[in-house]
């Protein structure tokens, strides 16, 4: 068979194109964070991981500007090689200190993170437990390993606890899960999962690519839970509250030593470029300066769970900025974003296998800088069309 016969034969995104509800890969002319231009309309945006507002603030634009003069667009080559500028050993210990740990290692990207922190740390014989909901960049990351992959259905401590229970006692074990969920909007059990995994000596890593800058303060999910300590691995991406790409993993010296001369998605590939450093930087600068930020987004985020759950709406178990608007049918998720694109609202249709069967959902989420008009605006629409698509 020919190997690009898959390829002709994939046809539903095309057909969903040609009949006008196909809601990926849209071009926007302009953004300003918190409305889009799109083909000459404007759109409130709800569907953004800018959850701080950070990418049009004048210091971390400037300071990617002043990095550019500096050090040009790009250092051409690999940490390990020689991309290695002092703004990264600099934002290391900037990003160590904000999370609590004596050492991190900064990526290109959040999924070079998780691929090559588990590939390098999960050998054979090693065992590597993943939240059903984790990440795609975590069960990738756990396929390059050479050990092997168990799973537990999520948030479930009681099924963790049998799991690892039934491991071999001298194996080495690493637990993986989101800080914050990145569909369902909710949070890991911390406190329980470090109980667990001190239990049966496994070691505690975890993804907080979408609570670092929202939860405890900014500093993240492990801080919020006050077991900074007890949580051996920490990971952050900067695609989202800190306005840039690229992502870290902190933990002990030792540990992230290590992973710096083993994960290959580091050694091999490109430094973060000198932009996109001094953004990070500036970011985390403007977070600590402005606690306000933080408080704005929670106070927004509260407001809109609240008044969507009156409406009647289903946002499930969600308690962070990330809402989403839990539909079940994949159709009638894509005509009810269709119907608030037109609408002007921009959200994200999420739809199996990116979910479970049955549970395709509009994924929401707010920035600090929405504006109260903004959100009223939302709101209305919100039930305007809730009630067309007799969703409420």
């Amino acid at each position: 068979m020919d190997l690009f016969q898959k390829c002709y034969e994939f046809t539903i995104a095309k057909e969903a194109m040609r009949e006008g509800y196909y809601p990926y890969f849209i071009p926007l002319d302009d953004t300003e964070g918190t409305e889009v231009t799109i083909a000459g309309r404007r759109l409130i945006m709800i569907g953004s991981n800018n959850y701080l507002g950070l990418t049009t603030h004048p210091k971390v634009r400037q300071a990617a500007i002043d990095a550019i003069k500096r050090y040009g667009t790009s250092c051409t080559g690999s940490r390990f090689l020689n991309g290695t500028l002092h703004l990264h050993i600099e934002l290391e210990q900037k990003l160590a200190n904000l999370v609590g740990k004596e050492a991190a290692l900064v990526f290109s990207t959040g999924f070079q993170v998780n691929l090559g922190t588990i590939s390098a740390l999960v050998d054979r014989h090693d065992y590597v437990i993943t939240d059903k909901e984790d990440h795609a960049s975590i069960i990738d990351g756990c396929r390059l390993s050479m050990g092997t992959m168990k799973r537990f259905p999520h948030n479930d401590m009681d099924a963790l606890d049998r799991l690892l229970a039934s491991l071999p006692e001298d194996a080495g074990k690493l637990v993986v899960v989101d800080g914050v969920f990145s569909m369902a909007g909710d949070l890991a059990p911390l406190p329980d999962l470090v109980r667990i995994c001190k239990k049966y000596g496994a070691r505690l890593m975890v993804d907080d690519a979408h609570g670092i800058g929202v939860t405890g303060g900014g500093r993240g999910t492990a801080w919020h839970f006050g077991v900074t300590e007890d949580v051996d691995l920490i990971m952050g991406t900067f695609s989202k509250s800190f306005a840039s790409l690229g992502g870290f993993i902190a933990g002990d010296e030792p540990v992230i030593h290590y992973i710096q001369h083993m994960a290959r998605s580091f050694i091999f590939s490109a430094s973060m470029p000198p932009a996109n450093i001094a953004a990070v930087s500036a970011a985390i600068d403007v977070m600590l300066e402005e606690p306000e930020r933080v408080e704005r987004l929670w106070a927004i985020s509260n407001r809109m769970r609240t008044e969507l759950n009156r409406m009647g709406y289903n946002t499930g178990t969600s308690c962070t900025p990330i809402i989403p608007i839990i539909i079940g049918d994949d159709m009638k998720t894509l005509f009810s974003w269709k119907a608030l694109f037109e609408a002007g609202v921009y959200t994200n249709a999420v739809i199996p296998p990116a979910v479970p069967p049955n549970r395709s959902l509009l994924r929401t989420s707010y920035m600090a800088t929405h504006t109260d008009e903004q959100i009223d605006r939302v709101l209305e629409l919100f039930e305007q069309v809730g009630k067309q698509m007799g969703l409420i």
